[in-house]
């Protein structure tokens, strides 16, 4: 492993995080919605051709008032070339409004007709020159509001079901940030409904971007054992109080994330390996587990504080099935002598209905 003056002094180059927000627009995306390239100029030709056939519409109704250059009164097909050449405002002379209730009718009704068919017509290349800008703007408010978020580094397989499971225990998709360097994975995240920052979560420029120093959480689903190690040790420098979840393949490496910042190690290897090994004996078991892992239907484990009338009870004995109390921040089985009682400040590790019931 390098030195952590070595790891400093090279995630500080290059450090997007102290840049101006509108350097930020493509590497913070803000999910909104959207709407396809051809609806939005459909929308915007359909305006147009409704403005047209107004403006000749009024026209031609007060036909009398103008006159053209032959002296002739007015068709149909005149009053719509004459509104189609003064709403683009080319403006050829040859149709003139010459009566005063016709020259108020084009400062009442035309000119603004006009304007509003020229903010239609250019309101496409309006809308992308304003683009960066306003995703500037977003960005800026957007990290002025950042806090006790949490920040999932990696989105693959493991990221997006720990985010699932998130949103199934009641996490808004707001308050979740997805940092990866895949953009198709950025991609289905932003789909997703989730706020996503793109580049390498080892350095401390793209975690200062997600907001890692204020967040609550960050679980680092990273698919290198190497990298998570290297991100957790990141993000743990730049929040010290921040509960860090990690998963690593090989279990050899979870002294490596602790002492880089891990409350929490998972093992995706073993773990997955013990679920094969139990299904092939008792596969029911494994339904099981599923189901308590799965918070929007069945069953679910949560966490919960102790209420006042359990306290000097047995965690044996209240409402719900408890498996363990967490005291001090350590965490007991229900059996262990250490927690006979319930004692203020515990919090009980028990099996809740899901949310869907």
């Amino acid at each position: 492993m390098r030195s952590r003056g070595a790891i400093r002094r090279r995630l500080r180059r290059d450090d997007l995080s102290e840049g101006p927000d509108y350097a930020l627009v493509g590497v913070i995306r803000i999910p909104e919605l959207r709407q396809s390239p051809g609806r939005a100029i459909g929308r915007r030709v359909i305006f147009a051709v409704v403005a047209l056939f107004f403006t000749a519409v009024v026209v031609f109704l007060d036909r009398g008032g103008y006159r053209d250059v032959q002296g002739d009164q007015l068709s149909f097909l005149d009053s719509l070339y004459y509104s189609a050449v003064t709403l683009s405002t080319t403006g050829y002379g040859d149709i003139t409004p010459v009566s005063p209730s016709a020259r108020l009718m084009n400062l009442l009704i035309i000119t603004p007709l006009r304007v509003l068919f020229l903010i239609v017509l250019i309101g496409t290349t309006l809308e992308v020159l304003t683009e960066r800008s306003r995703q500037a703007l977003k960005i800026q408010r957007w990290r002025n509001g950042l806090r006790n978020h949490t920040v999932v580094i990696g989105y693959g397989t493991k990221g997006r079901t720990a985010v699932d499971a998130m949103i199934g225990d009641g996490i808004k998709p707001a308050d979740i940030v997805i940092v990866d360097s895949n953009p198709a994975v950025l991609e289905a995240a932003e789909s997703d409904g989730l706020v996503t920052v793109r580049g390498d979560a080892t350095k401390s420029d793209v975690l200062r971007l997600a907001g890692v120093a204020h967040a609550a959480s960050i679980v680092v689903a990273a698919n290198r054992d190497d990298t998570a190690v290297l991100a957790t040790l990141t993000a743990r420098e730049l929040n010290s109080t921040a509960k860090i979840v990690a998963s690593i393949r090989e279990s050899e490496n979870t002294h490596l994330m602790r002492q880089s910042g891990a409350n929490s190690v998972v093992v995706s290897s073993e773990t997955a390996g013990r679920l094969l090994g139990i299904a092939t004996m008792t596969p029911s078991v494994v339904e099981v587990i599923e189901d308590l892992l799965t918070p929007d239907a069945g069953y679910a484990i949560a966490e919960r504080e102790v209420d006042p009338t359990e306290t000097g009870g047995s965690p044996a004995h209240t409402r719900d099935i408890v498996l363990g109390v967490v005291r001090a921040g350590v965490l007991h089985r229900v059996d262990d002598s250490a927690v006979e009682q319930i004692e203020v400040g515990d919090r009980l590790l028990y099996v809740r209905k899901g949310s869907s019931e």
